[in-house]
């Protein structure tokens, strides 16, 4: 956590940011990383500071924050989006689906949607689904990054599963091969088939 060179007080600062921008994700329920980290920056009175966390920093501490803070409340809600996230993968189950995003990592709260990657020959596909199916959506667009200098386009589709928003974000055929960059540490993405989804449900309760 600490930066070789760096002063006592500088690394007291570091750790204050991440604790503090961890705070502000579980409480004021920012997604944004780097927003947390200026808010934080700006809440401690070090708004010009270039000795911002890493992501993956944030991460981890927001996971302690929420297993310290959250508690039961906090186990039951990512239970119960995952749980979410079965059904929807079980609908899209043709699209070999897989969980990705923070229901996935645990660091999800009641504010938190179900984020899936789906795998088609086109985004049509997709598309037809949910239209045959009387399933009302949202079409939008994400930038994801892949390797060290690669950025895709990829269609995504929002809808509403009861009070959970469901994202779909759509890749080709071969999107399974190589997963996109991850914004937290910059390896490719964590991504959970509908089995291993089940097992950690199935880990939960017993």
């Amino acid at each position: 956590m600490a930066r070789r060179g760096a002063s006592p007080r500088d690394q007291r600062m570091r750790v204050s940011l991440i604790r503090e921008a961890a705070r502000l994700m579980a409480e004021e329920g920012i997604k944004d990383y780097f927003t947390a980290k200026r808010k934080a920056a700006q809440r401690l009175g070090a708004a010009d500071t270039h000795n911002l966390p890493k992501n993956q920093e944030i991460q981890d501490a927001l996971i302690e924050y929420q297993e310290v803070f959250g508690g039961a409340e906090h186990l039951a809600q990512l239970h119960e989006l995952r749980r979410e996230a079965v059904k929807a993968m079980e609908l899209f189950e043709r699209f070999r689906p897989r969980l990705v995003g923070p229901v996935l990592l645990g660091t999800a709260d009641s504010s938190s949607g179900v984020q899936l990657h789906l795998f088609a020959d086109t985004p049509e596909t997709v598309l037809f689904f949910l239209m045959d199916r009387g399933i009302p959506f949202d079409p939008d667009e994400r930038r994801l990054r892949f390797g060290k200098d690669g950025w895709a386009v990829l269609p995504v589709f929002r809808f509403m599963a009861g009070n959970t928003e469901v994202e779909l974000t759509v890749f080709n055929e071969n999107g399974l091969r190589e997963a996109p960059r991850s914004e937290v540490h910059g390896r490719p993405m964590e991504r959970a088939s509908l089995n291993e989804v089940r097992s950690m449900i199935d880990g939960a309760e017993v």
